[in-house]
Order: C-alpha cells, then structure tokens, then sequence
C-alpha cells in the first residue's frame, strides 16, 4: 500500500488479511527493499500486524534526496511520520544492517513510540567506517575512510544498470551470493531484483564523493545513503539516556563480512590485509564490538548469534530468526 506522510509518499508491503494485532514494522537495509522481509512477516505468529516499508530511494517509496548531514534522520523520521500517519499506537520495530541504525535513531528520538526493537546484524551506533576502539572514537576529525568514496564504481554502474547477471565478482549477484548469506539461499532472483529498486546517483547510492589528503583518501560528502552512515553524522552515544527503554533483541550472524570487527567492506581492514594499498596501520572498526559496548551502556538486550551464517539471518535460518523473534515480541 501506498501511505502519504508529510515529505513522500512511502510504500508499504503488508501480508493479506493481517490488519489486526500488536504492529511489527520491518526495516530493510541499504541496497535492498521491504522485500527482504516477505517470508518474515508471512510466518509472524496471530496478533501481530505485520508492515514493512521501503525506505525512500529503495523498492517502491519515493526517491526523495538523503541529506546525509542529518545522518540517519531523514530515513528514521520518515519512519516515524509513517507510524503517526498510520496511526499505530507504538509498534515494535525490526531493523537489519541500515536498517538497524535507523531503528535505533527512531528509537533515540522517539522512545515511547517503540514498544520493542530487534536489531538484525545492524550498522554500529558509530556509523561505518572511520572510527577506531570501542567508544567510536574518529580516526581523523573530517571522518576519513568513511562515505561514498568508498563505494566499488563497477559494483554501482552495475546496480544502476539493473544487472542480474553474475559475470563478475561485483555484480549484485554476486555480491549477494559473498556477502549478504554465506550459503545459498531460495529465490535468489527475486532478493537480487529487489537489490535492484536501489536509486543511485549522488542524492541516493552512494551519494557525493569526497577526497582527503590522509589515507585512504576518501571522506564524507555531505549527500546519499553512504555518507548518511558515515560517523561524522550518524553517532548514538547517549542511547542509555533515553526513557523509556523498551527491551533490545540483537541477532546476528557469526560470519558476517560485512557488518564485524574485521569487515570486508571497512577500508580500514582491506589496508590492513593489503587490498588498499598504502596503509599506515589504521586498525579495523571493530563494528560489534562497538554494538555491543552501546548496549550494555543501555541496559535491557540480549544478544543472539547465529552460527555458520552471514549477513542475512532472517533468510539462512528463517526458521530460528523467526521463532527468536516471536519470543521477544512475546516478551519471552
């Protein structure tokens, strides 16, 4: 369905005849759609209203402009305008990787509007990229190694042509076949067409690049997806101040490349493995690491870690991700 809230129109993918019960808003990652979450929402138990929504510049939303300054705040505010236009009296919220860290800025500034919030393999509160130890502390001020200039140019040529092939190690396939799960999963054509609803230009994916005179020469730009989580303006460092405080399911992968403490995608690491050249020993982001200290700053989570699994629990072990996830809901 088709839902206006004040600044666009954003679409919402709902399950047929479940407009009842205690409401479940699912939020997707960066390139993906809400329908990553087709069979999640379907298995929910009686008594939960499933939703999940495409951010905007994904699936079906509209492709407003991310300012990037705002961090994550253009994509949690339209969350949470989506939930005063649907008129839902608090819902529990479910965020993967993005997604997560979105959930966690509604959350930070809307807490009484979260009744329960499950972070699936999510983004660190200290963004991606550029930051070092677990306090999150920057590597250089302007947040250099961080933003869309890290983005694989082949990678977004391919996702803008709306490749389905997997002729090559950065196709979308491909890259979902390396990096979202660690082994195959069903309906692979119908995830990696959904990968493809991603808008890209410099207001969406990647967003503007920036340059820096420290290595690896990459900075935040100020616009799109890849800056917005960028440490220099998605950072929660005061999550354990907020009230209330609703309950924190963490689930994650065990061998996750993307979202971890050695990230295949944090140019900090690939430095460090000689993949980018030039490294002057600037140490990974130590991404769950940082998660995790966030939390126990914050009080009320349990941390769930699914073994041989990737960056999509949900998808590789569907059946342990939503018996998980139906017990938190339950407060179980």
């Amino acid at each position: 369905m088709k839902v206006p809230t004040p600044r666009l129109t954003q679409h919402v993918l709902t399950v047929e005849g479940r407009t009842a019960g205690e409401p479940v808003l699912f939020v997707h990652g960066n390139v993906s759609s809400a329908a990553f979450w087709r069979d999640s929402m379907a298995a929910l138990p009686d008594g939960y209203r499933p939703l999940a929504v495409d951010l905007r510049g994904f699936g079906e939303s509209d492709p407003a402009p991310v300012d990037a300054t705002r961090g994550l705040r253009d994509y949690s505010d339209d969350v949470i305008e989506l939930i005063d236009a649907l008129g839902l009296d608090g819902v529990h919220l479910v965020g993967w990787s993005m997604g997560g860290g979105v959930a966690l800025q509604a959350l930070h500034d809307r807490p009484a509007a979260v009744r329960s919030l499950t972070l699936v393999n999510p983004v660190s509160p200290y963004g991606y990229g550029g930051t070092e130890g677990p306090d999150g502390r920057l590597t250089h001020a302007d947040g250099t190694g961080a933003g869309a200039g890290g983005a694989n140019p082949d990678f977004v040529a391919r996702l803008k042509a709306g490749d389905m092939s997997d002729d090559s190690p950065v196709s979308p396939r491909n890259v979902f076949r390396s990096a979202y799960v660690k082994h195959p999963v069903p309906d692979e054509d119908f995830y990696v067409s959904a990968m493809l609803t991603t808008r890209v230009g410099e207001d969406h994916y990647p967003g503007d690049a920036a340059t820096s005179t420290a290595w690896p020469g990459v900075a935040p730009g100020k616009r799109g997806v890849l800056n917005a989580l960028a440490p220099t303006y998605f950072r929660l460092d005061d999550l354990d101040a907020i009230d209330p405080k609703p309950p924190i399911l963490w689930i994650r992968g065990a061998d996750d490349v993307i979202v971890s403490d050695a990230s295949l995608f944090d140019l900090a690491h690939l430095g460090a493995l000689g993949v980018v050249p030039g490294s002057p020993g600037t140490p990974a982001q130590p991404m769950v690491t940082q998660t995790r200290a966030v939390l126990e700053r914050y009080g009320p989570y349990r941390e769930v870690v699914f073994d041989d699994c990737g960056h999509s629990p949900h998808l590789e072990h569907p059946a342990a991700f939503q018996r998980v996830l139906a017990d938190h809901l339950r407060g179980i």
